[in-house]
């Protein structure tokens, strides 16, 4: 069964093909209308589960329009609107489910959750983001830095603010793609300690920087993220923005950076928070191109997620 669940718990060269298979993908689509389907059909006659406990923009619609294209179905789920939120165990879920999809995606708070449904789930299972990482979003943006720079390997990546589930999977791909990675944010937000184990174990250089300047120095690529989540209270807001403020990524900071830095950003934005207007619409900023990518690059992974084996 091939579960995309992680990007440490996925092939390197798997991943490779399916960055280079994305790419290949969106060039075959240049110039035709957004609802053309694909000249190439391979989800002809398969239903895609697409479930969200956590609300969704990016993941919802770039999946929904991917699995079109290609010519497959998709059923939207939410959390509230299943059994899965009244009581229902994980497992019966996901044995139900897959006498009625050929493929699920699921978007949940827990990593247990996601584990569990891969577990018992006798179809694919993709992760469309747990608390913990965020592995399609990475895709994207690799394909997105190397359309711009060429390939990452050997690049530096620089993070700033949160050390959250996003920057995990950014550490993940460090160590599947080769490149380095510095961190630059607070001690009490530093990055997932088994994500910054498993990049050093690839032989990559990771760094934890607490000044913002010195950290971005030279870097191709500065990523940043919300500060806060969805369901921080008022006062862990504050106390965030208070120990995030250093890190906000401005035009001082992107200068510091180099001419040569790209600026990534995976949605939505706090704009005058973890990023400034100047550099959101800059000419470093590939925040759209990113975005955009989110379909080309899980295009790809449902088709190696579908794809024959032997």
């Amino acid at each position: 069964m091939r579960h995309f669940l992680d990007l440490h718990m996925t092939d390197a060269n798997a991943l490779r093909d399916m960055i280079d298979d994305a790419r290949a993908v969106k060039d075959a689509r240049a110039g035709q209308p957004k609802g053309a389907p694909d000249a190439d059909q391979p989800l002809k006659n398969r239903m895609v589960a697409l479930i969200f406990e956590k609300p969704s923009t990016r993941t919802r619609t770039s999946f929904d329009l991917g699995v079109r294209q290609m010519g497959g179905q998709t059923m939207v789920l939410s959390g509230a609107e299943m059994q899965l939120g009244h009581g229902e165990s994980i497992a019966d879920t996901a044995r139900v489910l897959s006498r009625y999809v050929d493929l699920i995606m699921i978007r949940t708070f827990a990593e247990q959750t996601l584990l569990e449904m891969a577990e018992a789930a006798s179809v694919p299972v993709i992760n469309g983001l747990t608390d913990r990482t965020h592995p399609c979003q990475i895709m994207a943006d690799i394909l997105t830095f190397e359309e711009h720079r060429g390939p990452i390997r050997g690049k530096r990546v620089v993070w700033t603010g949160d050390g959250n589930n996003v920057c995990a999977s950014f550490l993940h791909a460090a160590g599947q793609f080769g490149f380095d990675f510095t961190f630059a944010g607070p001690d009490a937000l530093d990055p997932d300690e088994e994500a910054i184990a498993f990049a050093r174990s690839k032989g990559v250089d990771v760094r934890i920087e607490r000044d913002a300047a010195s950290a971005v120095a030279g870097a191709d690529l500065v990523v940043a993220d919300t500060w806060v989540s969805m369901h921080d209270a008022d006062e862990a807001r504050e106390r965030r923005h208070n120990l995030l403020q250093p890190y906000q990524v401005n035009e001082r900071l992107m200068a510091a950076a180099g001419p040569q830095a790209l600026f990534m950003h995976c949605l939505p934005a706090h704009r005058g928070e973890e990023v400034t207007d100047a550099v959101m619409d800059g000419p470093q900023s590939v925040v759209f191109d990113e975005a955009e990518n989110r379909v080309h690059a899980q295009k790809a992974v449902l088709k190696w997620c579908l794809a024959p084996q032997g």
